[in-house]
């Protein structure tokens, strides 16, 4: 590159072409509003989208958080807490599958049938084989989790407005 621009006969070029070269490598940075403990961190982003993502998912982490924390004292996890308010949603419905109540959980991933276990144990749903498909188990919430989901609905309002 630099006998390139020796050639040109103006060598005096290089630092300009480098330079921008540099300022269409250099990224834009920015400062993420949600360390409020340790103070703002900054952080590299290529573009607006870019930002927009991550800032998503770091607020997104920030609320599941939350949320875990404020669900503690009911003996809940985060993924039973969704759970539950899925099947209070379809509480006068036919019972759902565990297949059905997976899909339409906020973590895809989770092993519905191990936290629906956990659930029936703690006798806030029920779990009972389909009679036409012996392979398929049916989950109806319980008034017992009706009564905790209730009991939290109005925590959640004075954690929504704290919030």
């Amino acid at each position: 590159m630099i006998k390139n621009y020796k050639r040109m006969g103006s060598f005096r070029a290089f630092p300009f072409f480098f330079l921008a070269l540099l300022s269409s490598l250099i990224v834009k940075t920015s400062v993420m509003p949600h360390e409020k403990e340790n103070g703002p961190i900054p952080t590299v982003f290529y573009n607006e989208w870019h930002e927009l993502r991550v800032n998503l998912l770091l607020s997104a982490n920030w609320l599941e958080n939350e949320l875990k924390d404020f669900l503690v004292p009911f003996n809940l996890t985060f993924k039973q807490f969704n759970i539950l308010r899925i099947l209070r949603v379809h509480k006068g419905d036919l019972h759902l599958s565990i297949l059905e109540v997976r899909q339409r959980m906020i973590d895809k991933m989770s092993d519905a049938s191990r936290i629906l276990s956990r659930l029936d144990n703690k006798g806030l749903v029920t779990r009972e084989a389909c009679k036409i498909d012996k392979r398929t188990t049916r989950v109806q919430i319980t008034q017992e989790g009706l009564d905790l989901l209730k009991q939290i609905d109005v925590h959640l309002n004075e954690m929504d407005e704290r919030v």
